[in-house]
């Protein structure tokens, strides 16, 4: 029995022992604290906290003073941890412990040490660890009462400019206009009615700011910022009584319309942008690029926003990072020349890029119609808006990066790739009579016309020279499917170009291929063949550079940064020959871009009529004009220019002055260095 006794007694003991054994130690209670806290578990900290530290503030307080701190200075990586120790002197009542806390903020990385107290209290019967808490668990340098504050220093946003460092989107200063509202006489609707209209905008916008809860009759209410270029209406403005201006921080956008569509502009940023871009730094008052440029560089241009995490009243910094401006862009870009290009084209719907055809460099990218993207900083009204987003000329549309049938400006390809293969040489005469021609009577009511019907006995050059249809389609069939495919795949078609601004893909549709009708018509230009504006210029550098196709590039650096993009894909010889004849198309006076003549300046290119048909027997169908022209003199310029709807202009002779023009201005009047 004393036996049985004395097992029982210590089976007891062992259980008590056991007991008091599972009892947390401080250190385990602080680390199940802090797994609450690298959660951001606020309730469930908050009772863990001691008595007399919930006496001094409430739950309510201590949630929302962790939660509003966190997320003002959007807290990310949270990480609490304390160092494992020797728990000492365990029957005192009172544990300090170390505590490390690192985070990422708004102001960049925080970090500090701290010691932590902690309690022994008896809760539902049961004694355990809690935390004495005060604000300086949240940063050491506040104290009870204090708040935590944040203010932003915003980046000037970068500038973008042309290869002799002018402006193309630039930091000015613009008119912002304004109202004084004690100032408004007795014929209140008469001023605000006139100021309405001159600023392009709705009455109802103007009384909603007049009436916003802030307005004092004493205070400047601001209306809208204009274009301070804009000096006529700008006058009109300031002579309306109450009416006056303050000078305001703007975009501006010199070229205006010239590079509307190359440059594009920026905008207050939308709720969906936000969403996508809020861990980069960007909040609801952020602007972003919108279109062009300013959207494509927008990580480097928009800089980095600066903050400062403080301790109000005593304005003890916490943490902080300095604003980071943007960087400055500089483009290969000529801004007289983007602005000339764009005179010749203004009035008509089409697009031009320019090239230096022996570096690569893109000295313009012109699409017409434009905008003003100036309007859109100041404030463009819905009415005008809609104007554009309706003008079936699509005005708000960059047109030099879309795709377009090339039409007998790919000719020169075709010619190269015949001479490649050995299936023509340029000596070799095709016999071709009268003004039509079709492979057999398969092709039923369907013939290739010509152009020109001045020759019969036509090798390369003169099927150049005289443009003429009939002799490339045959050549096309006589390449057949394969190596026609194959050829202008040298050249680039089907393959994504490398170039910054996104730009479609040049293909040839498996329906050109498929059937000899369709593959004839491809051979000029025509049929299923689409080519981006900025690819065909680059194809043309093939010509000038010994069978070597530049990569086009848009930013500037130090020295020419010359890419081949497709090394020897004809040979020096071919290059040549296509060279030479591509001069006879613009120097002869049977060419077809002869007229007019530009004295003391050689030319050498290709002009293109593509037709638009909805189908085989449409005669009614649209054309679209073009010429690809380089300076044989200086080699500094290769333009490919296109024009819409140019059926009853003349086609590609609409075209071939306006092209004229522009070397005239850019290489005789201002060559390059």
């Amino acid at each position: 029995m004393k036996k049985l006794y004395f097992i029982f007694t210590l089976l007891c003991f062992v259980i008590i022992l056991s007991s008091c054994s599972n009892k947390p130690t401080a250190e385990q209670r602080l680390n199940e604290y802090i797994n609450l806290w690298n959660k951001q578990n606020f309730s469930e900290m908050y009772r863990m906290l001691s008595a007399d530290t919930q006496e001094k503030v409430s739950e309510k307080n201590f949630i929302d003073r962790y939660k509003n701190i966190y997320e003002a200075i959007s807290v990310k990586n949270l990480k609490v941890s304390t160092k494992k120790i020797e728990e000492k002197e365990k029957e005192k009542a009172t544990v300090s412990l170390p505590l490390s806390l690192s985070m990422e903020t708004v102001a960049g990385p925080i970090s500090f040490t701290k010691e932590v107290t902690l309690q022994k209290e008896e809760k539902e019967g049961e004694k355990n660890w809690y935390i004495n808490w005060d604000p300086s668990l949240i940063f050491p340098q506040l104290k009870e009462g204090d708040e935590v504050k944040v203010t932003s220093d915003q980046p000037l946003r970068g500038e973008i400019y042309d290869r002799n460092n002018k402006g193309l989107a630039v930091n000015g200063t613009a008119y912002e206009i304004g109202i004084i509202p004690q100032k408004l006489l007795e014929d209140k609707d008469e001023i605000l009615n006139q100021l309405a209209a001159l600023l392009e905008i709705d009455r109802a916008q103007i009384d909603a700011k007049l009436n916003e809860s802030w307005v004092k009759p004493e205070l400047f209410v601001p209306i809208k910022k204009i274009d301070p270029a804009d000096r006529e209406r700008f006058e009109q403005i300031i002579d309306i009584p109450a009416v006056q201006k303050k000078d305001s921080a703007s975009r501006y956008y010199p070229a205006g319309e010239a590079s509307a569509h190359l440059i594009g502009y920026i905008g207050s940023i939308t709720a969906e942008q936000l969403e996508k871009l809020k861990d980069k730094g960007y909040s609801t008052n952020s602007v972003v690029g919108k279109s062009g440029l300013e959207q494509v560089f927008e990580d480097r241009l928009k800089g980095e926003t600066g903050y400062k995490i403080f301790v109000g009243g005593t304005n003890e910094v916490i943490a902080e990072k300095k604003a980071r401006n943007g960087e400055a862009v500089y483009l290969t870009i000529d801004y007289q020349l983007q602005k000339n290009m764009y005179e010749q084209l203004k009035g008509d719907a089409g697009t031009a890029v320019a090239l230096n055809p022996v570096t690569g460099e893109t000295l313009a990218m012109v699409s017409s119609p434009a905008y003003n993207p100036n309007e859109f900083i100041f404030g463009m009204g819905a009415s005008k808006y809609r104007e554009l987003s309706e003008d079936p000329l699509k005005p708000l549309m960059a047109r030099f990066n879309k795709l377009y049938s090339p039409g007998s400006s790919l000719k020169p390809l075709v010619g190269a790739v015949g001479l490649e293969t050995g299936t023509v040489k340029g000596s070799d005469v095709k016999k071709i009579e009268g003004p039509t021609w079709q492979k057999d009577a398969s092709w039923g009511n369907y013939f290739v016309k010509r152009v020109s019907t001045k020759v019969s006995d036509v090798n390369l050059q003169k099927a150049l020279m005289y443009s003429d249809n009939i002799y490339f389609a045959q050549l096309a069939l006589e390449l057949g499917s394969e190596k026609f495919s194959t050829g202008l795949k040298q050249f680039g078609f089907d393959e994504k170009i490398d170039f910054i601004f996104p730009t479609g893909q040049s293909s040839i549709a498996n329906s050109a291929l498929s059937n000899d009708q369709l593959l004839a018509d491809s051979g000029y230009g025509q049929g299923e063949i689409q080519m981006s504006p900025i690819h065909l210029a680059a194809a043309y550098t093939t010509f000038l550079n010994e069978g070597n196709m530049l990569k086009p590039y848009l930013e500037k650096t130090d020295e020419a940064n010359v890419t081949v993009w497709k090394e020897k894909i004809i040979s020096s010889e071919t290059a040549a020959v296509i060279l030479d004849d591509l001069k006879q198309v613009v120097e002869n006076p049977e060419g077809t871009a002869y007229a007019p003549k530009l004295e003391g300046v050689q030319l050498a290119g290709k002009t293109g009529t593509a037709e638009l048909k909805q189908s085989k027997d449409d005669t009614q169908g649209k054309e679209n004009g073009w010429f690809v022209a380089a300076d044989m003199n200086e080699r500094h310029l290769l333009t490919a220019m296109m024009i819409e709807d140019v059926k009853s202009r003349g086609g590609s002779h609409y075209v071939v002055p306006k092209v004229k023009k522009v070397f005239e201005q850019y290489v005789k009047s201002s060559p390059q260095e």
